[in-house]
């Protein structure tokens, strides 16, 4: 790249802008994360807020390079070799410092040692890695995985996995017995005894495993409107994680609407959101999330606007959301991903970003969105307010659709301001009443909560101007139940 387009992207996990030599500290703590992480370029000579290239004088480039690879050598363990280059235009170069992900992890600063001087990239920031996070990094240099550890101290039948040995037979057309579990995995050799790993226990039924996994959970929520204030309706999903995915799935299906689209001469049932997607990435929630972090769950928030889920675990080094297209692969668990791929949960390696990518592009009133939250990884499904027909929700439509039909005072109210923006005692006045009643007040409040109506004048609710307006929202369902009627 250029460095024109290179300055027009955004700081984050392998990008870093400085407009001069950072501090020691800063640098080399950027350098361990780079390496801890997806590896990373830091840009020295360009400044980040306003973003501009304010270069480094020619004659000071050598000595900087040097200067740099110096305090990573001599502050960063195990050893870090950075690629260290000049890039720019002629008048205005800056240095390019290159970190490659590491294989000999974890890295850290030497006067702190490994506890307190581990540090990994989570968004645009270094953050020092707790306990968890060194030893998972620990597992990623021994190629193993936290779901493949054995579980000392406990018996397989400390843990229920019947339940998921009838589905693994409903699956597979298989037995899921004792040899089965050795050869998938699930059972280790020990001193002479076969061991549950913490992949066998998360298979089994929450009652036998909340004591090791109390957040091997999907945490699930429909509130009301486009904040999370008010629950409309919330499940906690404890099932072994086999079911987990679908259950979820099913409780998405009942919070989002069917509506009908005209293709040629025929009309077509299509939902609101891309559901083939949002099942793809439930299941990548379940099969690929971190378990090994404790305190925290997989969540499913569902709003008026958006499906949003959230999985423990920040994104595989190798994978990019950018490249959605691509068939990407890189598994964290080792047991858990092949044993659902052997049931039919996930399909060929690769495919789950693509097919999430082919379903958007017949969703183009949908925009994707993925974060990294910290150490959890978060996905959204945004309905774009452009050319976007508002539904109302089915919780909405069997509450009001009965008022309205019986010409009660919410339908006479919508009706009113069907024609042009009134106040309140027009209103009033409209409907016959001699002053203004408590209930009708009760409606209106009711048909603002409900976003049926809105104030003409939004920044100012006591404006002597002030009216009541019928929202986009308000004028379609008047629309849906003239037409039902």
């Amino acid at each position: 790249m250029r460095i024109n387009e290179i300055i027009q992207q955004p700081e984050g996990r392998r990008l870093e802008f400085k407009e001069t030599l950072p501090t020691v500290a800063d640098l080399t703590k950027t350098i361990v994360a780079f390496a801890n992480d997806a590896g990373g370029e830091l840009f020295i000579g360009i400044r980040n807020e306003p973003r501009e290239v304010v270069g480094i004088p020619e004659e000071d480039l050598l000595k900087l390079e040097e200067q740099i690879s110096n305090l990573i050598h001599d502050h960063c363990y195990p050893v870090i070799v950075p690629d260290i280059s000049f890039f720019g235009e002629a008048t205005a170069k800056v240095i390019r410092v290159t970190v490659f992900r590491g294989s000999n992890l974890p890295y850290y600063l030497k006067s702190k040692g490994k506890s307190e001087g581990t540090f990994i990239r989570v968004g645009s920031t270094n953050r020092q890695a707790d306990a968890e996070i060194i030893a998972e990094l620990e597992r990623q240099k021994r190629n193993i995985s936290f779901d493949s550890e054995p579980i000392y101290d406990k018996a397989a039948s400390d843990f229920m996995i019947e339940p998921f040995q009838v589905f693994f037979k409903e699956k597979t057309g298989e037995d899921l017995n004792e040899a089965a579990l050795k050869k998938l995995d699930l059972l280790k050799a020990f001193q002479g005894n076969w061991i549950p790993t913490h992949a066998f226990a998360l298979f089994s039924e929450y009652d036998s495993r909340k004591e090791w996994f109390p957040y091997s959970k999907i945490e699930c929520a429909r509130f009301k409107g486009t904040t999370s204030d008010l629950f409309i309706d919330q499940k906690t999903i404890d099932a072994h994680i086999g079911i987990q995915a679908e259950l979820a799935y099913d409780f998405v299906m009942r919070h989002i609407n069917q509506g009908a689209t005209v293709n040629g001469v025929y009309t077509e049932s299509r939902w609101e959101y891309p559901v083939k997607a949002i099942r793809e990435a439930l299941r990548n929630a379940v099969v690929h999330r971190d378990y090994s972090l404790t305190g925290k769950d997989i969540k499913v928030a569902i709003y008026d606007d958006m499906v949003e889920i959230t999985s423990p675990g920040k994104l595989m080094p190798s994978i990019d959301f950018n490249e959605l297209e691509a068939r990407q692969s890189d598994i964290r668990n080792k047991i858990i991903a092949p044993l659902f791929k052997k049931i039919g949960v996930i399909d060929q390696w690769g495919n789950g970003l693509k097919l999430i990518a082919d379903e958007l592009k017949a969703y183009p009133e949908i925009e994707f969105k993925w974060y990294e939250r910290g150490i959890s990884f978060q996905v959204q499904f945004i309905k774009k307010e452009t050319g976007r027909q508002p539904e109302l929700q089915s919780e909405l439509q069997s509450e009001l659709q009965s008022e309205l039909r019986k010409e009660s005072l919410y339908g006479a109210v919508l009706r009113l301001l069907s024609d042009k923006p009134l106040n309140t005692g027009e209103l009033s006045e409209l409907l016959g009443q001699k002053n203004i009643s408590g209930q009708l007040r009760k409606v209106i409040r009711k048909l603002h909560q409900d976003q049926l109506i809105t104030n003409l004048i939004p920044n100012n609710v006591n404006h002597p101007a002030q009216r009541h307006q019928l929202t986009e929202m308000g004028r379609t369902f008047l629309k849906q139940l003239k037409n039902q009627n």
